[in-house]
C-alpha cells in the first residue's frame, strides 16, 4: 500500500509540474499573441495562433482537474484502507474475546490471519515451533475450524458483504 501511495504522489507531482509548465507556456503565447494583434491587427495566422492558445489553456484547466481528481482518489483510497484496517482489527478483537483466547493465543491467531506459517510465527514470538502448533490447535478448536485457511475464511466472511442484486437476482 505504501508503494502505491508513493507512486500516486510521484504521479501527482509530475502532473502538477507538467500542468504548471503548460500554464507558463499558455501565458507566454497569450501575451505574444496580444502583442502581435496590437502591432499587426488580427489576421489568419494570428487567428490560428489564438486557437492554439485557447487549446493550450483548455489543456491546462483539464490537467489541473486531472491532478485534483488523482489527489482526491488517493485520499479516498487511504481512508478506505484505514477504515478496513480498523474494521478488521475490531473484528479480530471481538472474535478473540468470544473464543476466550489467551493473550498468547490471540497473538498467534493474529499472525496466522496475516498469513504467517508456524516457523514464522515461532521466530516472531521467540517460541518453539511445537508450542506454536499447540497454540494453533487450541485456537482452531475454540474457533470451530480445522485449519489456518478456514480461520482466515471465517474472518473474510464477516468482512465481505454478500453480493446483492447480482446476476440472476431479480
Amino acid at each position: 500500500m505504501q508503494d502505491r501511495h508513493r507512486q500516486l504522489q510521484r504521479k501527482a507531482a509530475a502532473l502538477t509540474v507538467l500542468v504548471a509548465l503548460q500554464a507558463i507556456a499558455a501565458l507566454f503565447f497569450a501575451l505574444d499573441l496580444a502583442a502581435d494583434i496590437i502591432a499587426d491587427g488580427m489576421g489568419a495566422h494570428l487567428a490560428a495562433e489564438a486557437a492554439a492558445v485557447v487549446a493550450l489553456a483548455v489543456a491546462v484547466v483539464l490537467g489541473a482537474f486531472q491532478v485534483r481528481a488523482l489527489v482526491l482518489s488517493a485520499r479516498a483510497d487511504e481512508t478506505a484502507v484505514a477504515l478496513a484496517r480498523g474494521a478488521a482489527a475490531d473484528l479480530a478483537r471481538r472474535r478473540f474475546a468470544e473464543w476466550k483466547l489467551t493473550p498468547a493465543e490471540a497473538d498467534v491467531a493474529l499472525f496466522a490471519l496475516k498469513g504467517c506459517d508456524v516457523a514464522q510465527i515461532a521466530a516472531l514470538r521467540g517460541a518453539a515451533a511445537g508450542t506454536v502448533r499447540a497454540q494453533l490447535t487450541r485456537i482452531y478448536a475454540k474457533a470451530g475450524v480445522a485449519s489456518q485457511t478456514a480461520l482466515v475464511a471465517l474472518f473474510l466472511e464477516d468482512l465481505i458483504d454478500p453480493v446483492q442484486d447480482g446476476p440472476g437476482d431479480a
